[in-house]
């Protein structure tokens, strides 16, 4: 917030140069005037829509540093990107098993109607497995 405030500060020192060479015959001068009230909205309504860094830093840990830190740190870049890669196929292959139903129910019902359907057994306990 320091850092815009000395800008600002100085645009509007040295915005006169900028009439007197003819490189700007205007200012728009609400707009240059608003942007002295933003260090101060900055501290009480937060950052601006669209200039958080709060979204991009937390996609830079899932794609840099969490596979970062799951490689042996040699040859890094390409374990990096390999990680990526297949955690991206798993993601595409979840998505194909929850669309084709696969991701229903758990392990035993699944067996429970898939050997019912074969009429294998006629009923199986999921209650009394040991």
């Amino acid at each position: 917030l320091d850092t815009i405030q000395d800008a600002l500060s100085r645009f509007h020192q040295y915005h006169e140069i900028f009439c007197s060479t003819s490189v700007v015959l205007t200012f728009s001068l609400p707009r240059q005037h608003s942007m002295q009230h933003y260090p101060a909205l900055i501290c009480q309504f937060g950052a601006p829509n669209r200039l958080c860094s709060l979204i991009t830093e937390s996609k830079h840990i899932k794609a840099v540093k969490e596979p970062y830190h799951r490689s042996n740190h040699h040859n890094t870049l390409r374990q990096m990107l390999l990680c990526n890669q297949r955690l991206d196929k798993l993601l595409v292959a979840r998505v194909d098993f929850w669309a084709r139903g696969m991701l229903n129910g758990t392990c035993p019902s699944a067996l429970k109607e898939t050997l019912g359907m074969y009429n294998v057994i006629s009923s199986i306990s999921l209650s009394n497995t040991k």
